[in-house]
């Protein structure tokens, strides 16, 4: 069994009015749309992960302590417009996802996915969304350490250069994660 696993896909990544845009974001939408309507239509688990902060900020990382002593309060719980927590309308969860609350980049820290996985039989799980050198890479690390298979889909990941973005595929595949494409990944589910 597998999961699809699409990581902070929210308007306050993707959005260029953002302080917190990552520049490659924007143009994986699509990609992402794709592979949730066919892990949908496949069967398969879909969870998606969303960064989301307390509205005083106590709960914000080093990393963006700035931010919001500057007064920005992106990614706050029930934000709406350029900065908030929310995704996309083709990426918004549908009825039968599972969503995640997380804080810091790993999907896995701190939050319930572990053990939805485990309870769900999931030994595979793909990998996509925003920042690619951030969450996705700790991410997959993370995975890699708890015994699961962990596929990245390339075009489906996002860095704020294309030289940021190789260098982590690099990494992450010495690290032991099957770098793969999203078409190779439909074939795969279609079959």
């Amino acid at each position: 069994m597998d999961a699809v696993i699409m990581i902070d896909m929210q308007n306050g990544f993707l959005n260029p009015e953002s302080s917190l845009c990552v520049r490659g974001a924007m143009e994986t939408v699509p990609v992402c749309a794709d592979i949730l309507d066919a892990a949908r239509a496949s069967g398969r688990m879909v969870v998606i992960v969303n960064r989301q902060y307390r509205e005083d900020g106590s709960d914000v990382e080093k990393a963006r302590k700035a931010v919001w002593e500057q007064g920005e309060r992106p990614l706050t719980k029930g934000s709406t417009g350029p900065i908030s927590e929310e995704n996309p309308l083709p990426l918004r969860p549908a009825e039968s996802d599972y969503v995640v609350i997380k804080q810091r980049f790993s999907a896995f820290f701190q939050t319930e996915l572990d053990l939805l996985l485990r309870r769900k039989g999931i030994r595979r799980i793909y990998l996509m969304g925003t920042t690619t050198p951030n969450c996705i890479r700790t991410t997959c690390y993370d995975g890699v350490s708890l015994d699961y298979d962990v596929s990245i889909i390339e075009d489906a990941c996002s860095s704020n250069t294309m030289q940021i973005q190789q260098a982590n595929m690099d990494d992450m595949a010495r690290a032991g994660a099957e770098i793969v494409n999203s078409r190779q990944v439909i074939e795969r589910w279609i079959h």
